[in-house]
């Protein structure tokens, strides 16, 4: 049996690699896309019932859904001009701000579905600052890091664990990786796609009009804070010094991908 599913795997895998554009780093995705999207969709609807979404008309709001909706027509524009269609195909856009100012995170699920919480919302001194920071977000999406999350842990579990979208363990890894902090053996996994998430999100706010040097002011800015009580959005992220020089030597040729 277990030579079975190693041959299910195997061939899963020669079948699903792909290319992340941008990078053109080589990724295995076990999953449709499709069923990330359909699973992304509940769990943001199941997600916004609970939680308290500042209206259209607040300021911050609008201000969020401005920026992302800048940020979303430069990247859908790259993509079909790079001849990525794909990668936003099924994609239903949703900006949304949640009232929680304990709360310094925000995140997109597959399809688009962006949330930011209000607790992030004063560390940004401009919209630039902002629209690095929805970038990045909305890159992880695009670059598909998700399904490879849960690829990895289709194989730590079985891949008949997985198959079904109905089957409850499907949904708890996908809460994991989306919604939690993942197992120990992953995190690095995730700072490697953090990293691959600040170039793209770079590329993203700088097409969309925006300054992507205002990513280094920014982490600047966070490393200075520093302490035990990181916020969460650091909580896998490369470190500081590492992150800033890689930024930083990454702007230098930013001009390659967005000219």
């Amino acid at each position: 049996m277990k030579n079975v599913v190693s041959l299910i795997i195997a061939s899963a895998i020669l079948i699903a690699c792909s290319k992340v554009p941008i990078t053109n780093r080589k990724q295995t995705n076990l999953l449709p896309e499709s069923t990330l999207i359909n699973m992304s969709e509940d769990q943001y609807a199941a997600f916004l019932a609970e939680a308290v979404v500042l209206p259209d008309s607040d300021p911050r709001a609008k201000k969020v859904k401005e920026v992302g909706e800048k940020i979303k027509a430069a990247t859908e524009s790259f993509l079909n001009s790079k001849g990525y269609q794909k990668r936003i195909e099924g994609f239903a856009w949703e900006f949304k701000t949640v009232k929680n100012d304990t709360t310094i995170n925000a995140w997109c699920m597959p399809g688009g579905k962006v949330c930011v919480y209000t607790g992030i919302l004063p560390l940004f001194e401009s919209d630039d600052e902002m629209a690095v920071v929805m970038g990045h977000e909305i890159a992880h999406a695009i670059a598909r890091h998700g399904n490879e999350r849960m690829s990895q842990q289709m194989i730590i579990n079985g891949v008949g664990s997985v198959l079904s979208p109905a089957d409850t363990t499907q949904v708890s890894i996908f809460q994991k990786v989306f919604i939690g902090a993942g197992t120990l053996g992953m995190l690095k996994y995730s700072r490697d796609h953090e990293s691959e998430a600040d170039k793209l999100g770079l590329v993203f706010a700088k097409l969309a009009g925006y300054d992507p040097a205002a990513a280094i002011t920014f982490w600047k800015k966070m490393a200075a804070q520093g302490g035990a009580g990181m916020p969460e959005i650091f909580s896998t992220h490369p470190s500081d010094e590492r992150r800033i020089a890689d930024l930083e030597e990454f702007l230098k040729e930013i001009d390659q991908y967005t000219e």
